[in-house]
């Protein structure tokens, strides 16, 4: 019976280390497809070097780097979904990184710059360790990648989702039929979009077309998104906008299936997908962005992607929280079940090599 007694304890301690932390669960979503650019307003799939300031939500699957940044400076961004303004899986250096507005942050790494907390209380959840903070009224953890195997483990799975999720939608967007058909006269391109029954509308154009202007003018034609499609492996953004482009990042997705390089240098209008690209930012873009790695010396402003459109067909949920949201690939769940019978099994083997012995 003290047998049977310990096995159930052991098996219990096993479970409990193997299960994820409830608050963990909560803290890293699991978010696919255009829910990605939905959720966030920058997404860097490696490093970045950041200089400048994000208005909404960050998140950063390599390292974080640069002079003193600002995350969430927004108070209009919606912090109910639960997902933190800054999400870092590697490490924060550089000069301090100031949070505002209670974002929050989750750190895989080591938080060695130190975060500015302000307004509002926040939540700070590091795997390593974090200096320079003054934690004040907020919460702040660290050590969980040694306290809390499922941390590290949430935060690898959701990098692999969002990395692989927004990738496969790029190439799923690019090769896209074109609705409608770029004017070029002179130094201008117009885009006039006819959205189809389903609401989207999509541009197929060249590097070398968009090089070859220096304005555009856009009418999104009441589309609920219309995707531009850029072909290229190095990509110029230079071009002013004409008239009010406010709100097309909202609508609109600049996607760059095949950039490798991506160089912004004017104010620029419409979500930006470029998941493959080594991009340098000086000006700011208005709506949500995806890259490859990022140096950033351009503000990040809201106007995040809002379209309802979904590649699938399917009428997008709003989920951002839980499993694999639309557009996107479905990630198991972890080996949990796996792991616990595998446990359980050299309890079992230790209690009968003990009763050999004692026999």
């Amino acid at each position: 019976m003290n047998d049977i007694r310990k096995i159930a304890f052991g098996a219990a301690a096993l479970a409990a280390a193997l299960a994820p932390s409830a608050v963990l669960a909560d803290s890293i979503p699991m978010v696919s497809g255009l829910d990605i650019l939905r959720t966030w307003n920058l997404v860097v799939l490696g490093d970045l070097d950041s200089t400048s300031e994000v208005e909404g939500k960050t998140w950063v699957g390599g390292n974080l780097t640069g002079s003193s940044s600002n995350y969430q400076i927004s108070g209009s961004v919606d912090n109910s979904n639960g997902v933190s303004g800054l999400t870092v899986v590697g490490d924060v250096t550089g000069n301090i990184k100031n949070l505002n507005n209670g974002s929050g942050a989750i750190v895989g790494g080591n938080v060695a710059s130190g975060f500015n907390l302000n307004g509002g209380t926040q939540t700070v959840l590091v795997g390593g360790s974090i200096s320079n903070t003054n934690v004040n009224s907020n919460v702040v953890q660290s050590g969980l990648g040694a306290s809390d195997p499922a941390f590290v483990q949430n935060l690898s799975q959701q990098k692999s989702l969002i990395t692989t999720s927004t990738q496969e939608l790029s190439y799923t967007l690019g090769q896209m039929a074109a609705t409608d058909t770029v004017t070029i006269s002179g130094n201008r391109a117009t885009f006039t979009a006819t959205p189809g029954a389903d609401g989207t509308a999509v541009f197929n154009i060249t590097a070398a077309q968009l090089d070859s202007v220096g304005e555009i003018s856009f009418d999104t034609g009441g589309a609920d998104t219309v995707i531009v499609n850029v072909s290229g492996k190095a990509i110029t953004l230079n071009d002013n906008f004409l008239g009010d482009a406010s709100g097309l990042g909202e609508n609109v997705i600049w996607n760059f299936p095949e950039a490798e390089e991506l160089s912004l240098s004017t104010a620029w209008k419409g979500s930006v997908l470029a998941p493959h690209a080594n991009a340098r930012t000086g000006n700011y873009i208005e709506g949500s962005a995806v890259f490859g790695s990022l140096d950033q010396d351009g503000e990040m402003h809201v106007g995040t992607f809002a379209g309802g459109w979904d590649p699938s067909g399917d009428p997008h949920s709003g989920s951002t929280s839980g499993g694999s949201t639309s557009g996107g690939t479905d990630v198991p769940e972890p080996g949990m079940l796996l792991l616990f019978g595998l446990g359980l099994g050299g309890l079992a083997l230790m209690v009968r090599r003990r009763r050999a012995l004692v026999g």
